[in-house]
């Protein structure tokens, strides 16, 4: 499941990709047609899944500079914060994979 998830694959088959471009979605698996939006706001509970990989990027950042550099606290806030600004793309789809992949774990019928 984790390899799947890595690979943005669809919860149900595992095969077909979520996403055709940066950040536009498939309204449907392309190989089983699952829907992926079950309802109107279902990717509101992705709000969560983002928070926590967006505080896990900047923890993340602001360690690897804490350890490695003698910058200010200061510098390394803005320069984890530009790296988080990077990796926003990223989180966006992290964030809709994973809350898909916990959804359907607790109620995997259409």
């Amino acid at each position: 499941m984790l390899r799947s998830i890595l690979r943005q694959l669809c919860p149900r088959c595992r095969q077909g990709k979520v996403f055709r471009s940066a950040i536009a979605m498939h309204e449907r698996c392309p190989v089983c047609h699952l829907h992926f939006e079950r309802e109107p706001g279902y990717f509101v509970g992705a709000m969560y899944a983002a928070f926590f990989l967006a505080v896990a990027v900047m923890l993340m950042a602001m360690g690897s500079f804490w350890l490695l550099t003698q910058w200010s606290m200061r510098a390394m806030l803005a320069a984890s914060s530009v790296i988080l600004l990077l990796a926003m793309p990223a989180v966006f789809r992290y964030s809709r994979i994973i809350w898909m992949y916990l959804d359907r774990a607790f109620d995997p019928e259409e």
